[in-house]
């Protein structure tokens, strides 16, 4: 059943790093972000849906092992993607050896947030692991590293079968703040896709 409004409320804590860490120690693609045909139709979507043709700079949280950094890059001058566990930055760094407009970096958000500023921010199944003060911190940094007019992408599964956020209630946090326009919106029983951009 997909759920409604409301029904899910962040975790009380942010997940540990330590649980990450070991889903990675038994699978290399935790996720299957390479393999399962839902997560390749997500990404088809999600680029499909960017506004812009062309971005200078794109800073890409919680990259995982970098497939869809891949997608990104050539939509870029410059990628910034940053996963909080080593294990998946080194997949990514060899995923994307050969596209020298990424960087990949170990980074825990929101306590290690890049400095600088982007036109684009690009957030996949990241945000219902947070707590509620994680979340906000979180969001509020991006804001202010997002460049004014630039666009946020945030894509999240729906239905989830646990007591963090589902992706709805991640996103209803996300587009009641006030810095943002709502540009694009797409919802499907799988995944739900915003695109917001920063007001001048």
């Amino acid at each position: 059943m997909t759920r409604a409004e409301g029904d899910a409320a962040p975790p009380e804590t942010t997940v540990s790093l330590d649980y990450f860490t070991g889903l990675y120690m038994a699978k290399d693609d935790p996720w299957d972000v390479a393999t399962k045909w839902h997560n390749q139709r997500k990404y088809a979507v999600t680029l499909a849906s960017l506004p812009r043709e062309h971005y200078r700079s794109c800073y890409e949280p919680g990259a995982s092992i970098g497939v869809f950094t891949r997608m990104l890059a050539p939509r870029c001058d410059a990628v910034l993607a940053t996963d909080s566990v080593e294990e998946a930055v080194r997949q990514l760094r060899d995923n994307t050896a050969d596209l020298p407009n990424v960087t990949a970096a170990r980074a825990t958000v929101p306590a290690e947030m890049p400095p600088g500023t982007f036109d684009l921010v690009v957030i996949g199944d990241l945000l219902y692991y947070l707590s509620a003060a994680d979340l906000d911190a979180f969001l509020t940094g991006l804001t202010t590293r997002l460049e004014p007019g630039g666009d946020l992408v945030s894509l999240h599964f729906r239905d989830r079968g646990n007591d963090n956020y589902d992706g709805f209630n991640a996103h209803a946090a996300l587009t009641a703040r006030p810095e943002f326009e709502h540009v694009i919106r797409h919802e499907d029983e799988w995944f739900l896709l915003d695109v917001l951009r920063r007001l001048p």
